[in-house]
């Protein structure tokens, strides 16, 4: 079993662009946040997760569970809280790309707390996003990174940065560069890696991941090894209605196909071959590709993809 940690959230997903004077256009919610979005592609992928958070009690909370079930996501490692549920306001531009503000006070996923001892069949863990920013939940969850890796667990990490909710991008990036120890697999946007300020081989050194995954949007995906090897596939043609989960999707894609090889180790990792990988990135863009096609965060079903 794959457990993502991190948050869920309402994402407010503008029904068309602003026009014929009407400048704010209507708002439909969608269930979402990076880590749930990832939750989500898994179950309908088929691959045995959980999802682990803290969800209010309120009525955006009630559906952000529903949607777990409805996917096949556990949820026995969610705490529950009254504080309300994060809304995240998107705006897309005219090439699908999107733009979130968050509004995030005393949301429920901040008070998030380390849990107890996982189940023994979980065999890897996600982390990313809003979680990894936010005190102190941010804190429980680095612990959460930090304990699992040190047990042996496979891990992957999609920082998926929002620059708005940094408010010292210096601590950030210390704090990430402390993380990598602890990280199976990195997974970057080339916006992320900008950000970050570096080119994605400098953290396959010393003790740091054994492979990063870029997304380059349009421009497909490459896989850089700390064997050295360089492994890029095109993008999946497709008409983009918008791009919010398309990402996420990547990731749940990357370990859907990493545990069907059998290869959820950094060990596993370090005997992918260029072919291997290959394979593996043409699958993760064909699943980014069908979420991209659909308004609002709606990852694939494993039937969809053949």
């Amino acid at each position: 079993m794959i457990v993502v940690a991190g948050e869920s959230l309402i994402d407010l997903v503008p029904q068309r662009a602003a026009a014929d004077g009407r400048p704010l256009p209507p708002l439909l919610p969608r269930l979402g946040g990076g880590p749930y979005n990832t939750a989500v592609a898994l179950g309908r992928l088929g691959t045995p997760v959980a999802f682990c958070s803290r969800v209010s009690t309120d009525g955006f909370g009630e559906a952000l569970l529903g949607g777990l079930r409805a996917a096949g996501v556990r949820t026995s490692l969610v705490q529950r809280g009254p504080e309300p549920t994060t809304l995240a306001v998107a705006s897309v531009g005219q090439d699908g790309s999107a733009h979130y503000d968050f509004y995030v006070n005393g949301s429920a996923d901040r008070l998030f707390e380390l849990p107890e001892e996982l189940p023994d069949e979980v065999r890897a863990l996600a982390f990313g996003t809003c979680s990894l920013a936010l005190e102190p939940g941010a804190s429980a969850y680095a612990e959460l990174l930090r304990r699992e890796a040190g047990r042996g667990r496979f891990t992957l990490i999609d920082p998926n940065v929002r620059p708005g909710l940094i408010p010292d991008g210096d601590a950030y990036q210390s704090r990430f560069d402390g993380w990598l120890t602890s990280v199976s697999l990195l997974k970057l946007s080339e916006d992320d890696a900008a950000w970050l300020g570096g080119d994605p081989t400098r953290w396959l050194a010393g003790r740091g991941p054994a492979a990063v995954v870029l997304t380059r949007g349009s421009r497909g995906l490459s896989a850089f090894t700390r064997n050295g090897e360089v492994v890029s596939v095109p993008a999946e043609p497709v008409t983009v209605v918008d791009s919010i989960g398309a990402g996420d999707t990547v990731n749940a894609a990357l370990l859907h196909a990493l545990e069907y090889r059998n290869a959820l180790s950094r060990d596993a990792l370090d005997a992918l071959g260029p072919s291997d990988w290959a394979e593996i990135l043409e699958f993760a863009a064909r699943a980014a590709a069908l979420t991209c096609s659909r308004t609002g965060a709606e990852p694939p079903y494993a039937h969809e993809l053949g």
